[in-house]
């Protein structure tokens, strides 16, 4: 496994692949890389002859008041996550290799950005979704692979790909959970040991929700609330958002008669965490 850190490097790897008749699978990341980032390599390279992994903290996806610089980074450590679930090459590259200075292009997906963790985040899915298509274009994955805990950035990435012709296939892999059931997350680091423990009541609160609808209450708001009187009962807990949308556009459902995702993004202490799961009628 080899680490570069330029698209010339990057491409000439490709060409090399593609003159062998090999297909490429691709897992975009920002590091600090965990079991949710290592199943998406895993099943990467069994679909495909060979896997590229991008490690970048993309700064256009920050805003201003959010953790650019504390983002948690160690390259070292990725390199034998990478290594150990198959990948062939990791690009690992500097924010002056992937952007101009006079940069002036924007990538938008209007619509599926605006709710949810868009509401909050207003330069967040601009970002991924610029990061994202330069990266398509650098490798030409076969296909790509990202994890179903960021639901809504997986939709804005299908969606980006379908309007902009993009010939590749997008693969949502399913969200790896900690054995009591919190979801994967690097910014799981953040958490003291008390607000770990904490961090449960999103998964707990989740599961009260799914077990409401196979009991088959069909009322969003009802479902709603029980998600946040059962947050609201960890005092650690702050919600940020509860919300039941359409699974195909992400606008809100409020008499639940097709599929549906149950989406939740709660601070604990300082740190933003967010869950889901989808329910299919």
């Amino acid at each position: 496994m080899n680490t570069v850190h330029s698209i010339k490097e990057v491409r000439n790897e490709i060409k090399k692949w593609r003159k062998e008749g090999l297909t490429v699978g691709l897992v975009t990341t920002m590091g600090f890389l965990h079991e949710g980032h290592e199943s998406l390599i895993k099943r990467a390279s069994e679909e495909n002859d060979r896997v590229v992994v991008s490690i970048f903290v993309n700064p256009t996806q920050f805003g201003p008041n959010e953790d650019l610089e504390a983002y948690p980074r160690d390259i070292k450590r990725d390199e034998t996550v990478c290594e150990k679930a198959g990948a062939n090459l990791i690009f690992n590259p500097d924010p002056s290799e992937m952007y101009y200075d006079d940069a002036s292009t924007t990538v938008n997906v209007a619509g599926l950005t605006e709710g949810l963790c868009g509401a909050k985040r207003p330069v967040h899915f601009g970002g991924v979704c610029l990061v994202v298509s330069k990266f398509f274009n650098i490798v030409t994955p076969d296909r790509a692979y990202f994890g179903e805990k960021d639901a809504q950035q997986l939709a804005v990435i299908k969606r980006m790909v379908r309007d902009l012709n993009f010939d590749i296939e997008i693969v949502g892999c399913p969200i790896v959970r900690e054995s009591d059931g919190l979801a994967r997350s690097s910014r799981n680091i953040y958490l003291s040991n008390e607000e770990r423990k904490a961090a449960l009541i999103l998964n707990k609160s989740l599961n009260l929700a799914k077990q409401s609808l196979n009991e088959g209450e069909r009322d969003a708001n009802k479902v709603k609330d029980i998600i946040i009187e059962k947050l609201n009962s960890e005092s650690l807990a702050k919600v940020d958002y509860v919300e039941i949308v359409d699974s195909s556009n992400l606008k809100p459902a409020f008499n639940i008669n097709k599929p549906v995702l149950v989406a939740i993004a709660v601070y604990i202490g300082k740190t933003r965490l967010i869950d889901n799961f989808t329910f299919k009628m």
